[in-house]
């Protein structure tokens, strides 16, 4: 009988230690899958679970909505009915949502639509064929109007204007050269966003 009892306490023991173990295991496990979500990654969940956000920039000032759509380097919050930015990660300083949608968040999902692998270049391109007026806020803090006349690599060329006011020469004020560096986030009527 006390050896029954002294097996049991054993058997309890080597149990408890490999519960113990596989716990650990499956912890470390877990730090090693998060160690590889990226911010798209769970910005992408985000936009899927149609999550409320306030993305902060850094230039200070923040945007909040919903995640309608990510792509390489960049996402966009829809504002609501009014407009849509454009927000480069670059230009992300951090994002604030209820505490069950950043836990969601984390379990991360890669991209595989065309659209997911789209750059800020393609989207300010596509602006530019369609003519769309835009505010850019830059990361200093200033604000420009106008329409995108042209899109580099890493750049783009805008007339600037009144929003309100058609890209016509007799109204275009000046034109300006911005990298895509200096942009805190593009702003674009929700009916012209096409996102």
């Amino acid at each position: 009988m006390r050896w029954d009892r002294l097996f049991d306490d054993l058997e309890a023991q080597a149990s408890a230690e490999w519960e113990a173990e596989r716990a650990a295991l499956a912890s470390e496990s877990e730090r090693v899958r998060l160690s590889r979500v990226s911010l798209r990654d769970r910005l992408l969940v985000l936009r899927d679970a149609k999550a409320q956000v306030r993305a902060h920039l850094t230039v200070g000032s923040a945007v909040e909505g919903r995640i309608a759509a990510v792509g390489t380097d960049w996402f966009a919050v829809d504002r609501g009915p009014a407009s849509v930015s454009v927000v480069p990660l670059v230009a992300l300083a951090g994002l604030r949502m209820p505490h069950a949608d950043l836990l969601h968040s984390a379990t991360g999902r890669a991209g595989q639509a065309l659209r997911e692998r789209l750059d800020l270049g393609f989207v300010v391109r596509d602006l530019a064929r369609r003519r769309v007026p835009v505010r850019i806020e830059g990361v200093t803090g200033d604000s420009l109007t106008g329409t995108v006349d042209r899109a580099g690599a890493d750049h783009v060329d805008l007339a600037v204007h009144d929003l309100e006011t058609a890209r016509h020469p007799s109204a275009v004020t000046s034109f300006r050269m911005v990298p895509f560096g200096a942009i805190a986030q593009l702003i674009v009527a929700a009916d012209e966003a096409g996102l």
